[in-house]
């Protein structure tokens, strides 16, 4: 596996991008940020967050506690004002509804390098607060990578978002960081294998959904995982 290392010129960018991006969070909305010492600096770990709406990338990278790695979505490059700030941040691109292996292995490369990483579970925005049902590749790094899972719930980044604030709503944004899960190693094979990790994958969504207004649950419905 090649080593991952962060270009120069990427980390240089982000410097000055997630302060610019608190900046204008904070003039947008009214932000709260809950359970940050849940985040264990300075080791490698994957973070897992349900996605409503554009908004959610920056403001988890805006807010996090460390400089973290992000995943997201390869047609969102080709847009004209998102596209350039992703290219700019160092996102790495998923190609939605596909199997990667390449990014699969990226994924464990950076936390091979004791980074952490953000990634979307439901591989897609659901454009409504309810969560859609998880893709199974955080349930294959779960299986290759011996890290924890922070579950991280976020409110009120609706696709609405940008025209409430410009009527000068300022809407209440918050970010719900819960204690980290650790999963046990998998141990079958074939098919039972591949059910345990939608297992894994679906056990991280219950937990987001612990986080979460009911109204957000989505296909987790009446499965969420209160918060100890």
């Amino acid at each position: 596996m090649k080593p991952y290392r962060v270009p120069f010129h990427i980390q240089i960018n982000r410097l000055f991008m997630r302060p610019a991006f608190r900046a204008l969070f904070h003039i947008l909305g009214r932000i709260k940020v809950i359970g940050s010492e849940h985040v264990p600096l300075g080791m490698p770990y994957v973070a897992a967050i349900n996605h409503i709406s554009i908004f959610d990338p920056p403001l988890v990278v805006a807010f996090w506690r460390e400089q973290a790695e992000i995943v997201g979505a390869a047609d969102v490059f080709d847009k004209k004002a998102q596209g350039p700030l992703l290219k700019m941040y160092g996102v790495i691109p998923v190609h939605r509804g596909d199997y990667d292996r390449t990014l699969l292995e990226t994924m464990l490369a950076i936390l091979e390098a004791g980074r952490p990483f953000i990634i979307a579970p439901e591989g897609g925005r659901s454009h409504e607060p309810a969560m859609k049902r998880a893709l199974p590749g955080i349930g294959y790094v779960i299986e290759h990578a011996n890290v924890p899972v922070i579950p991280v719930g976020l409110v009120g980044t609706t696709d609405d978002f940008w025209q409430r604030s410009k009527r000068g709503e300022r809407p209440q944004l918050e970010m719900r960081i819960g204690k980290p899960i650790c999963f046990p190693r998998i141990t079958q094979s074939g098919k039972e294998r591949r059910e345990m990790r939608q297992h894994n994958a679906d056990l991280v969504m219950c937990t987001i959904a612990g986080l979460l207004p009911e109204e957000y649950h989505g296909v987790y419905a009446g499965q969420a995982i209160q918060p100890t």
